[in-house]
């Protein structure tokens, strides 16, 4: 089956098209003075990514929902039945009875209740059933949905992110730049790192990671590791010291000068670098940056300029990859 879903997206393109070249109508007024929509977004745009990215998720997942009541009331019209006939008939008439009562004591014994077994007995029956049916529902749900061809034409929000001064590795030309706003201290983006390492590993050349500090408050050694892996930059080892400081947590000032050391940088040079906070400047810019876009912790990413936040999985970073992947295929 090929579903389509027509988005704010295609209805945005003919609005721009039916105005032609006529003057676009301004947004508001101030003492008389025109003010545009493209003004608005020039001045406040990364303000006002995050309210358009939770609109695009609660968007998204009425449409995820909506796709799954229709393709289960399609069913159950093919059948012509009511959807309830349906479960009943076809997917709960195999489901085992009730356990023994041995199971059910077994099952009562880890309830946290003052009831006698008696008195809960039909209603641990009551719950298992619930559970069988809902699991019997989620089962036949993703049958229909794997068979099925759905495609989302959406409206995504996408942040213009400056990728100057930000560390980057991978190749220049990749088709996915995935931006990391994170700190060196924060447990999340330590925990989030083996994830992004294994994405490297997977595409290659097909995508890019850059780096931005963002050293929160509460990170008391987030500041100056920041820096140093900016001091390691400038003898062009940032990524060989951005991997240590994941991979060792080591993040004390001497600790910091070790690992230079240990990468066989110009010590000296690295210690006159870090003492001097010769890199603060540019690690506040990239902190302000990120507080401009209204990002709240760490760890949080743009890939191609769609906002995430938190500590993904691996397989949640695979699939907008692949998203994206595909989306630059369809256009080349």
């Amino acid at each position: 089956m090929n579903f389509r879903f027509v988005g704010s997206v295609v209805f945005s393109v003919a609005t721009i098209c039916s105005l032609g070249a006529a003057e676009a109508p301004a947004l508001l007024t101030v003492d008389g003075v025109k003010i545009s929509a493209a003004q608005l977004e020039q001045k406040m745009g990364p303000s006002l990514f995050q309210a358009r990215n939770t609109y695009h998720q609660a968007e998204r997942k009425a449409v995820e929902e909506y796709v799954d009541v229709y393709l289960v009331e399609r069913e159950a019209a093919k059948l012509h039945m009511t959807v309830e006939e349906m479960y009943q008939k076809t997917l709960y008439k195999d489901l085992p009875g009730a356990p023994s009562d041995e199971a059910l004591r077994f099952y009562f014994e880890g309830i946290d209740t003052k009831e006698p077994f008696e008195k809960v007995r039909q209603q641990i029956i009551d719950h298992i059933q619930e559970v069988r049916k809902q699991k019997a529902r989620v089962a036949f749900l993703n049958k229909l949905k794997s068979s099925a061809v759905v495609s989302y034409n959406l409206s995504v929000p996408r942040a213009e992110i400056s990728l100057n001064n930000a560390p980057a590795r991978g190749a220049a030309n990749a088709k996915v730049a995935i931006v990391e706003y994170a700190d060196f201290e924060c447990p999340y983006c330590q925990q989030i790192q083996p994830a992004l390492d294994r994405l490297e590993k997977e595409y290659g050349d097909r995508i890019s990671f850059h780096y931005k500090d963002t050293p929160l408050p509460m990170h008391s050694l987030a500041q100056k590791a920041s820096e140093a892996a900016h001091c390691a930059d400038a003898q062009g080892k940032y990524w060989e010291y951005h991997d240590t400081l994941y991979k060792t947590k080591a993040l004390q000032v001497e600790q910091l000068k070790e690992h230079a050391r240990n990468l066989k940088l110009d010590g000296a040079k690295f210690d006159a670098c870090l003492d001097s906070n010769s890199q603060a400047a540019l690690v506040k810019s990239q902190l302000d940056e990120g507080m401009g876009l209204k990002i709240e912790g760490t760890p949080s990413f743009f890939i191609n300029g769609r906002f995430y936040a938190g500590n993904l999985s691996f397989e949640e970073l695979k699939q907008v990859v692949e998203e994206e992947l595909a989306i630059a295929a369809a256009k080349k």
